[in-house]
């Protein structure tokens, strides 16, 4: 499975966690339905992100601008959750492929103005983190 349809998939999991709060193993499954495709990388995705989703959705909360974390669509949370476990530990993975999966991902998910706010969060974040460590 390429990287980025194991992060759509990734994401369509943690959609599915988090509005039927099904378990991981139903959200794999009804996601990987009929594939034979390899959902290791998708698997440990999800995985890693609900393993640090307090520390995700603590510092997503701090680019929200005007918004609540519960608030914003719940595609556009998993989107979100997903990006920020990967910029915030995932050091192989350059921020800006991150950023770029992100919006090709909300296109491809959301409504046309949501790529634009996910970007606009995930930009605020890494422009303080690059503020943070110069």
């Amino acid at each position: 499975m390429k990287r980025r349809t194991a992060r759509e998939k990734a994401v369509q999991c943690l959609f599915q966690i988090d509005m039927a709060d099904v378990t991981l193993e139903d959200a794999i499954a009804l996601v990987m339905e009929d594939s034979e495709e390899d959902s290791q990388y998708m698997r440990w995705l999800v995985e890693q992100t609900l393993k640090n989703l307090p520390q995700i959705d603590e510092e997503i909360k701090k680019y929200l601008r005007g918004w609540q974390l519960e608030r914003i669509a719940n595609v556009d949370r998993a989107i979100l959750r997903l990006a920020f476990f990967e910029m915030m530990f995932e050091e192989g993975i350059p921020d800006k492929v991150v950023v770029n999966e992100a919006i090709e991902i909300a296109k491809l998910f959301s409504d046309e103005q949501s790529h634009r706010y996910i970007n606009g969060v995930l930009s605020s974040f890494l422009q303080t983190r690059q503020t943070t460590q110069s």
